[in-house]
């Protein structure tokens, strides 16, 4: 009840344009400028796969305060992204909760219209659920990979869920390089590049954003190095790299032809990069499915705002809720966090007392 206030002062439909397209909350702004409207789809692009007219308002009305409020600044997780996985590690465990490592789920364990627990593939070790079983597997990875009997879901959901629109993949550069500090301080931690505004964000071979952590945090390299992640943003088509052997040479050519364009762009940055460097991985939209386990490597659900609608976490499953990109509010870190949050809401109202007050330990640091 605490927030309701903030919406009984707006008209009730107004709340509706949460699920619609940005690009119609920028229309009715009046917002014209050219350069605005394609930064603003590129932002969306990178956040959600999609640009302006496919991104749900929900979306970029809780990160565009992130981007613009006045003390706003773009992060470097400190200890790369590993930071991040620790800090969810010590939250998890900090609450009671435990992390079971190397244990492939095999079965989610549906008896009598409910979900009893999971089998995992080792030992066949089975864990019971007390309360429900939550899965952020993709919606393809759910219902395609046997992990769940569909025969106890009613045909026209499970359909309807492998019918998702898919969004494409990545292509990555994952570069070490000598570099003094005083190199480093005449960099920027992250760079966004686009070739030409006329081909769309959504252009193959046009968009690349790059960071190079090692500007802020020297933990993340040798002295004398640093660290530089390249990567086209969901514009990858899976198609071409389908099948192919990762010990082929087929597969290390197109590695070394699909890497071009990014190299190309930061070369743009660091003129002499080729003669810095010390190490290099590249990373392909199998990558993205072999050790992300992503189907077909993709970034996620490709459901456009307005067409489409994100689901929230129920099944017709009691006891199985699912969180991640395939659900509301969509694809991207902070939009997962949502998701995360509205699962454990749905599983139990014992969860929204903790949330509470986390946001108000948030609220009293600023």
């Amino acid at each position: 009840g605490r927030f309701l206030q903030n919406f009984s002062k707006t008209n009730p439909l107004e709340n509706f344009k949460l699920t619609k397209p940005f690009s119609n909350v920028l229309d009715s702004a009046g917002v014209k400028d050219e350069f605005a409207r394609n930064w603003l789809d590129l932002l969306c692009f990178c956040l959600s796969g999609l640009p302006t007219d496919g991104t749900i308002t929900a979306e970029m009305a809780m990160m565009m305060g992130e981007f613009y409020e006045p003390d706003a600044v773009m992060d470097c997780p400190k200890g790369g992204a590993k930071g991040i996985v620790d800090a969810l590690v010590r939250g998890i465990e900090k609450r009671g909760g435990r992390l079971f490592l190397n244990s492939h789920v095999q079965k989610i364990n549906i008896i009598n219209g409910r979900a009893q627990g999971i089998t995992l593939k080792k030992d066949k070790r089975y864990i019971k659920a007390n309360k429900a079983v939550v899965s952020n597997l993709s919606v393809w990875d759910l219902f395609e990979s046997g992990i769940v009997d569909n025969g106890v879901f009613p045909d026209k959901f499970v359909k309807a869920k492998k019918e998702t629109p898919l969004g494409k993949s990545f292509m990555h550069l994952h570069i070490a390089f000598k570099a003094t500090r005083d190199e480093l301080d005449k960099l920027q931690a992250h760079y966004m590049y686009i070739d030409d505004w006329n081909k769309g964000v959504e252009a193959e071979d046009n968009a690349v954003l790059v960071s190079i952590p090692s500007v802020h945090d020297e933990s993340l390299a040798p002295i004398g190095e640093a660290v530089l992640h390249a990567y086209t943003p969901a514009t990858e088509d899976y198609g071409r790299w389908e099948g192919l052997d990762r010990k082929s040479q087929a597969y290390s050519r197109l590695k070394e032809e699909r890497s071009r364009y990014l190299w190309q762009v930061i070369d743009k940055i660091i003129p002499d990069i080729r003669s810095r460097v010390t190490h290099v991985q590249v990373g392909t939209p199998l990558t993205h499915e072999r050790f992300l386990r992503r189907y077909r490597g993709s970034y996620g659900p490709a459901i456009k705002a307005g067409e489409g609608s994100f689901p929230f976490p129920g099944t017709p499953i009691k006891g199985l809720l699912v969180a991640g990109d395939s659900c509301f509010p969509g694809i991207g870190v902070p939009a997962v966090a949502g998701s995360g949050v509205l699962a454990a809401n749905s599983v139990s109202l014992e969860t929204i007392r903790a949330q509470m007050e986390v946001l108000d330990r948030l609220e009293r640091r600023k």
